[in-house]
C-alpha cells in the first residue's frame, strides 16, 4: 500500500490536482505579479484571508501577499516536494500534523527558520 500512494503515479496525480487547485485559486485572487521562481509558481498580491500564515504551498503553487524572500521560497520548495511525495494525502496529513508549526513535521522538515517561524 505504501508504494502505491507515496512517490507513485497516484501521488503525482495528487500533486497535479493540488497544482491545478493552486493555479485556480491564484488566478482568481492574485492582484500582484505571477512568476516562476525556483520551480514554484508564485502568486503575489493575494488577500490575506485566501491563505494561512505568510503564504501557502498548494502543489506547485505558492500563494502569498508579499512573503517572497529567497529563504521563504526555499522553505516552500520543500513543501512542493512533500506534495509530490504525498499527493492527495498531503492536505490531510498536514492537518493531522497540527497547526503549531513548531510541532508540525512538515514545517520542521521544510525548515522552521527558513519559514520564518524562528528568529
Amino acid at each position: 500500500m505504501r508504494s502505491l500512494l507515496l512517490d507513485s503515479p497516484i501521488s503525482r496525480l495528487g500533486y497535479l490536482w493540488g497544482t491545478t487547485v493552486g493555479f485556480t485559486w491564484g488566478f482568481i485572487w492574485s492582484a500582484g505579479r505571477v512568476e516562476r521562481r525556483g520551480g514554484l509558481w508564485v502568486f503575489r498580491g493575494m488577500p490575506n484571508w485566501t491563505f494561512g500564515r505568510g503564504g501557502v504551498c498548494v502543489g506547485g503553487c505558492y500563494l502569498t501577499h508579499d512573503n517572497v524572500s529567497d529563504t521563504v521560497l526555499e522553505h516552500e520548495a520543500v513543501h512542493q516536494q512533500q506534495w509530490r511525495r504525498y499527493g492527495f494525502l498531503m492536505p490531510w496529513l498536514y492537518a493531522m500534523a497540527g497547526r503549531d508549526p513548531l510541532k508540525n513535521r512538515f514545517e520542521i522538515e521544510a525548515g522552521l527558520e527558513k519559514g520564518g517561524y524562528l528568529r
